[in-house]
């Protein structure tokens, strides 16, 4: 399995049977959406969910299946999408997702909290915007380390407590240049080895 980071959230896995994207929002490359089998959206917000690129995606390939939290359709409108909820596992491209978690992250008590999912692919954890830990093991941690609902050091409790043996920073595109070395410098000195940053557009085997 091959896994490409796209920008901010967005990663793609290919595999010997398909490829399949993650949170394909505007900060990302849509390039990672060609040739897709498959689209998981943790939740509804732009920058992990590209209303009009994912409507281009299915004019240009109707076979690719979307799949989301209910709360999508507020988004997507009468774009086809699968709903999918805590506790389901489906099998597509070659591999298995197993749906994790519930709700997003709280940004703040006076904005609502939106329904969010987790995707566990092959032991490959994206939480989306929450820090939900798995009740499986985790062999790779993408973990977001930029937010506006996220302190440095909630990143770091959340990776300590998913333990996996090697974490990819997601979720970073509203850090400068500098932001994102001060952030890795941290992160690094905090958690050592497992740290592995994956620059946009880079794909490492898993």
């Amino acid at each position: 399995m091959r896994l490409t980071k796209f920008g901010h959230s967005c990663v793609r896995f290919d595999t010997d049977g398909g490829a399949l994207v993650i949170d394909p929002g505007v900060f990302s490359d849509p390039a990672a959406l060609d040739g897709a089998d498959a689209v998981f959206i943790t939740h509804q917000h732009a920058d992990h969910c590209n209303d009009p690129e994912l409507r281009r995606l299915l004019e240009d390939q109707p076979e690719t299946v979307i799949y989301g939290p209910e709360s999508l359709a507020e988004v997507l409108g009468n774009l086809p999408f699968t709903t999918v909820s805590a506790g389901d596992t489906i099998q597509v491209a070659g591999t298995e997702v197993k749906v994790v978690g519930r709700h997003h992250a709280v940004v703040h008590p006076d904005l609502p909290v939106v329904p969010n999912v987790g995707y566990l692919v092959d032991g490959v954890f994206h939480p989306g915007d929450a820090l939900t830990v798995p009740d499986h093991p985790v062999r790779v941690l993408l973990a977001p380390v930029a937010a506006p609902w996220l302190k440095l050091s909630e990143a770091v409790d959340f990776i300590r407590l998913v333990d996996a043996p090697v974490v990819h920073p997601i979720h970073d595109a509203i850090l400068s240049k500098d932001g994102i070395t001060i952030v890795d410098r941290n992160l690094v000195n905090l958690i050592g080895d497992p740290f592995q940053r994956i620059a946009d557009g880079d794909t490492v085997t898993l």
